[in-house]
């Protein structure tokens, strides 16, 4: 039977700011990418959402991002290795106390917003990223973007390197995400969604933003937490899965 875990981006509340419903989206996910505090994301609401993440059984990532709480991490920085090897070290140090506190441990590494499209191709940022997370000591799993140059130096500090792909996003021919700056780089279609999934469980393609079938070999598929619909469109996508024969679980 083929199998796939399930990823989705939570912890994002911020005070009285509020973001996705993370206890309801732990019914469909098999892994919790959570934030670390730097683009998202209060001490509060990160240690109750590893708590409901230990809870529902769900396995914990860590979510880091550049330090922009303003741009909710989807900015570039202009910082320098040792900056952001710092930053992103920090950021584990935070979260896996507060899992530790819950009974949960970080299972895996997930850059989120503008790190994690920097390290795709950006060799500096992406050494400071694999370097952080060797320094951590534990030699998590990296989750990104196929071909990513983040990916490749994972591999080669001995590091496992997982590729994943996005159900509520476009992706271009040359499979890259289609830029939120354009119109169509959300997807909403909870069928259309599910189907483009079971190709990708099933066949390892997807149907790029063009109508063109592209290789995208994956372990992982990101379910986003913060878009409308998001909750139903993750029941769609798990219960649309397995009724095509692919079990879900965690890689980590």
């Amino acid at each position: 039977m083929p199998f796939i875990d399930l990823n989705s981006d939570v912890g994002e509340s911020f005070g009285n700011w509020k973001m996705g419903d993370d206890a309801a989206i732990f019914t469909s996910v098999s892994s919790a990418n959570i934030a670390c505090g730097f683009h998202a994301g209060d001490p509060s609401t990160i240690a109750q959402t590893c708590r409901d993440a230990v809870s529902a059984n769900v396995t914990i990532g860590a979510h880091v991002g550049y330090r922009d709480l303003a741009g909710f991490g989807r900015r570039f920085l202009d910082c320098s290795a040792t900056e952001l090897a710092d930053d992103v070290l920090y950021q584990l140090g935070a979260l896996q106390a507060l899992a530790r506190s819950a009974g949960g441990e970080i299972k895996y590494v997930k850059p989120h917003g503008a790190l994690y499209n920097t390290i795709v191709h950006h060799e500096i940022h992406a050494q400071a990223v694999i370097d952080a997370i060797k320094a951590f000591g534990t030699d998590l799993p990296v989750l990104l973007l196929p071909g990513s140059v983040a990916l490749q130096k994972a591999e080669a500090a001995g590091l496992r390197a997982v590729a994943e792909a996005f159900a509520d996003r476009n992706y271009t021919p040359e499979g890259t995400l289609v830029s939120r700056r354009e119109a169509n780089a959300v997807l909403h279609d909870p069928e259309a969604v599910t189907n483009n999934m079971i190709r990708l469980a099933t066949e390892g393609t997807i149907i790029a933003v063009d109508g063109s079938t592209i290789t995208m070999p994956a372990e992982s598929i990101c379910l986003h937490g913060d878009t409308a619909g998001a909750v139903a469109m993750a029941r769609a996508v798990r219960s649309g899965l397995e009724n095509a024969g692919v079990q879900i679980r965690s890689f980590a």
